[in-house]
């Protein structure tokens, strides 16, 4: 056991495992600390001058803006970034990275087989407004459904609650409408009301457009303006979805079919060394079996874009991932606001000082895998394996992108914590045992001791594993159990 951690043989600082007091000697290194620690900060291993590229995990994190003795506290107030603007890139792939090894065993879960051979690992009623002025009505259904108790035991009603769909132009309507179409023939629900309002500009002919459901006996459209008892109608819809629910029962199958989002919010100093390593090495031993992952929070990736441009399949992938990218770093240009504005105000107290730092952490998430597809915003996977989805970084919006790409569930890595849950389950993977232990009724898992050397990534990988497939199976995460699920949906265009 130890109190502090050098992730990598090239690195010029060490973090910190627990609080450490100015004037502490700490022998591994040598050198004996001028600053008072906080956990999961850094300090200076050796001398650095103002300039110095200072590297963290092997890479650089940002440089010194004065010198730094060491034993020193390495922070905002003496490192800062070096990242550019729009840059440009080089292809040297080959067609080949570093895929997972194939697993010898695929295990099984129990999950629902749908229509089209998608699999869904929930069997819920989700009522989806149009448009946001009827997110009151649609609460009021889904209570009368609850209150009259018509749904298969396990099944619960949920509102896809928004404020959108009237007001909106162009491309920010079409991302509300796409998200929303998402959502409508997503495989965790399996039966699925749609409710507009007659006036606003999110028109329900203009939804069904394009809407390609896999099983239109599942979905039923009412418009409210154009009913009389609005209530008693979409109760009566709504017995008809449930009467189909009750048909559907859990069959085993493959773990290959599972489709997981890869996500991190409230982030801190242990979210590189532990919980964030630990979703890459069940990244890939779901991919090795066949699965799918998908990682997003695009601002995020500024500064370890090239890791993963390094491990595109070919190309055309490479060429997409650039421009997933600089698509996103043009967004922060033409609303003329900084690309580096990040890490937040949570993620500093926790011990990350520059955007460098926070995207090695977030992007190991990934894994070692290549990266076999690109999705836009508002895509739906079409590739298993490794995937990146351009959404941004912020926690809800990032959950909600993943979600309706048509992830099954969402593993999120937490610091600081946070009680946010999206409307498929969303796993929240503790970086820190303190943590886990002051918000048990948060946290689903605990990666904890891999940051004080009473576990490993390695060792931590099965037990992780089985976890996740409990849940796949039927096992209720802690924000289902808190009966906290919500939709963000990402909003960059005028309101009217």
């Amino acid at each position: 056991m130890t109190d502090v951690i050098k992730i990598h043989a090239a690195d010029d600082v060490a973090v910190a495992l627990a609080p450490l007091a100015s004037g502490t000697y700490v022998p591994e290194f040598g050198v004996t600390l001028g600053d008072d620690i906080p956990q999961g900060h850094k300090f200076a291993l050796h001398a650095l001058t103002p300039g110095a590229r200072v590297v963290k995990y092997g890479a650089v994190i940002g440089q010194a803006v004065a010198d730094i003795a060491p034993g020193r506290h390495v922070h905002v107030h003496n490192l800062k970034t070096v990242l550019g603007d729009v840059l440009e890139y080089s292809y040297a792939g080959t067609g080949e990275g570093p895929a997972a090894a194939k697993a010898k065993e695929v295990p099984t879960i129990l999950a629902y087989e749908r229509a089209n051979g998608e699999i869904g690992i929930r069997n819920e009623l989700w009522i989806i407004p149009l448009v946001g002025c009827i997110n009151g009505l649609a609460e009021n259904i889904a209570r009368q459904v609850t209150a009259a108790n018509i749904l298969p035991e396990g099944s619960a009603a949920r509102v896809l609650s928004h404020p959108y769909g009237c007001s909106q132009l162009g491309d920010d309507l079409a991302n509300t409408r796409g998200i929303l179409q998402n959502f409508a023939r997503h495989p965790n629900a399996g039966g699925v009301l749609i409710l507009g309002l007659g006036c606003e500009n999110n028109t329900l002919p203009l939804f069904k457009e394009h809407l390609d459901l896999p099983d239109s006996a599942r979905v039923k459209f009412i418009i409210t303006q154009e009913v009389g008892d609005e209530m008693a109608v979409s109760l009566d819809a709504c017995r008809e979805l449930a009467g189909l629910m009750h048909a559907d029962k859990r069959v085993p199958v493959g773990a290959d079919r599972l489709r997981i989002g890869l996500k991190c919010g409230g982030s801190d100093g242990f979210s590189g060394i532990t919980a964030n390593p630990l979703l890459g090495a069940f990244s890939d031993w779901l991919t090795g079996l066949g699965g799918t992952t998908v990682l997003t929070e695009v601002p995020e990736m500024f500064g370890a874009e090239q890791i993963l441009m390094a491990r595109a399949e070919n190309r055309e992938v490479f060429d997409k991932t650039v421009k997933l990218i600089n698509d996103f770093k043009g967004y922060y240009v033409a609303n003329n606001q900084p690309i580096y504005e990040n890490p937040s105000p949570g993620n500093k107290a926790g011990g990350i000082s520059t955007l460098e730092e926070k995207s090695l952490g977030c992007t190991q998430k990934a894994g070692r895998a290549m990266v076999r597809d690109v999705l836009p915003y508002t895509g739906h996977i079409s590739k298993p394996g490794l995937n990146l989805l351009s959404a941004p970084g912020n926690d809800g919006t990032s959950v909600t992108a993943l979600a309706a790409c048509g992830c099954h569930m969402v593993l999120f890595t937490t610091g600081r914590g946070t009680p946010l849950g999206g409307i498929v389950p969303t796993v929240k993977v503790a970086t820190n045992s303190s943590l886990a232990e002051r918000k048990g009724n948060w946290i689903d898992f605990n990666a904890g001791p891999i940051a004080t050397g009473a576990s490993t990534v390695e060792a931590m990988v099965e037990p992780f594993s089985e976890a996740i497939l409990a849940f796949a199976s039927g096992k209720t995460t802690r924000n289902e159990e808190n009966g906290i699920a919500e939709i963000t949906i990402f909003k960059s265009g005028v309101t009217l």
